[in-house]
């Protein structure tokens, strides 16, 4: 029953913006910490942002400034806004509950043309 859906991935320019959606259902939303990951071809999966239940952010250093992650408890909504796009931003992004345990959605790709 517990489910996390992405949603808002798609082909932009570089230079250009996205905004990424995660719903979630069957979770007590307001007390976890929830996160963005990203895997690009090749690569192992890695962090891009984090939000705890109090709304404490963290950013790898890669997305710092141009990346901002929020909540909407109200909604069970988690929204990653990706600013100034870059290629190597290309990856499928994965929406996930990582506190009280670890719970993954199934991915959207997100792919910046040169």
């Amino acid at each position: 029953q517990e489910q996390l859906k992405e949603s808002g991935g798609g082909l932009v320019q570089a230079g250009g913006s996205l905004r990424l959606s995660c719903v979630a259902s069957g979770v007590i939303f307001r007390l976890n910490t929830l996160g963005w990951y990203r895997q690009a071809p090749g690569k192992q999966r890695e962090l891009v942002a984090h939000i705890t239940s109090s709304s404490i952010t963290n950013y790898a250093d890669s997305v710092k400034g141009r990346f901002t992650i929020s909540r909407d408890n109200a909604k069970n909504t988690v929204y990653l806004q990706m600013n100034n796009l870059k290629p190597e931003d290309t990856a499928v992004y994965y929406c996930a509950q990582v506190r009280p345990y670890l719970l993954w959605g199934q991915g959207t790709q997100v792919t910046v043309s040169s």
